[in-house]
């Protein structure tokens, strides 16, 4: 079976390829694929080659091919239908963290079927939601808090969305777009402006991927509350105040990230059984204000770079869906 692939072959260069599958071994699944989702902020990372040496290895998606920084073919956020495999999923709708392919060969164990609830459009969130739990479990909110994200991308919204079925909490959500305050508003957050981001907040999440975004989380952070870093900032340097009232607030700064089960439930879920609780959360249509647009797999290459650097002005989508059917 040929399956075609997009690779990134130069910063800001991508092209598709085409090679034959070998038949599935026996604990493998061939999938072909319906959809895909770009995770914007990483995949931006990579496309323009800003993935320091130092994680090249942290950073390597479980089925990437090639290797950083260039030519690779990347991504984590594959939605398709087994076509040969374990009895168990042939013919079912699965997830997987693969990259953007037609079609491709996956261990079993990773392709984790998805619930029927849920379209194929919304599954591709799964990798962005599992971020989102992982955020949760290191943040460990409480019944009651004041809390605040700072950033309404993706994983912003989708720690939101989480954030709100805590019984009590207060939550805000703060980002520069206007355009985000109809999905805030929908999960029942309300949404503010950097300026008027509310303060003596018990737990914030930062998710803005900028300084700016970490330098008010920490001022608007109250004494002895927790601001959760859940952005990566690749290659860049990030100033920060600890200075000022860092230390007179005693504020607890605390990195997160999806590539280990974090702390407060390690030994208790694996890996896998992380990826199926956040599928399971996707059931509900609110969320599907947080995908689009659809960008065909053939035009890929030629509107990668747009969809991931929108010039100034225009829209900035949340999670572009790349269909192949």
């Amino acid at each position: 079976m040929k399956a075609r692939s997009l690779w990134t072959v130069a910063p800001g260069v991508a092209e598709i390829r085409e090679a034959v599958l070998p038949p599935p071994g026996p604990d493998q699944a061939l999938v072909a694929t319906r959809a895909s989702g770009i995770s914007r902020g990483t995949e931006r990372l990579v496309f323009r080659g800003r993935v320091p040496e130092s994680q090249w290895g942290a950073m390597a998606a479980p089925l990437m091919q090639g290797a950083f920084p260039f030519p690779l073919s990347y991504g984590y956020a594959a939605v398709g239908v087994v076509q040969a495999g374990p009895e168990a999923l042939r013919g079912r709708r699965v997830f997987c963290l693969h990259p953007h392919h037609d079609a491709f060969l996956a261990p079993a164990s990773m392709c984790v079927p998805v619930p029927d609830a849920v379209p194929d459009r919304r599954a591709v969130l799964a990798a962005n939601m599992e971020t989102a739990v992982n955020v949760l479990w290191d943040a460990r909110p409480l019944v009651g808090e004041r809390a605040l994200v700072v950033g309404a991308g993706v994983v912003g919204l989708l720690v939101a969305f989480l954030l709100a079925r805590v019984p009590g909490v207060d939550l805000a959500v703060c980002d520069l777009d206007p355009a985000r305050r109809a999905i805030v508003e929908s999960f029942g957050a309300r949404f503010c402006a950097p300026g008027e981001a509310p303060a003596d907040r018990d737990l914030v999440v930062h998710a803005s991927a900028s300084p700016e975004g970490l330098q008010l989380a920490l001022a608007r952070c109250g004494f002895e509350g927790r601001v959760v870093e859940a952005s990566w900032f690749g290659d860049r340097a990030c100033d920060l105040p600890l200075g000022e009232a860092f230390h007179a607030k005693r504020l607890a700064l605390i990195s997160t990230q999806v590539g280990a089960v974090a702390p407060a439930m390690r030994g208790r879920r694996t890996h896998g059984e992380r990826l199926a609780l956040a599928l399971s959360l996707l059931d509900d249509p609110r969320l599907d204000a947080l995908v689009g647009p659809e960008i065909r797999f053939a035009e890929l290459p030629a509107r990668m770079a747009e969809v991931l650097d929108p010039p100034q002005g225009a829209p900035q989508p949340l999670c572009p869906v790349v269909t192949y059917i």
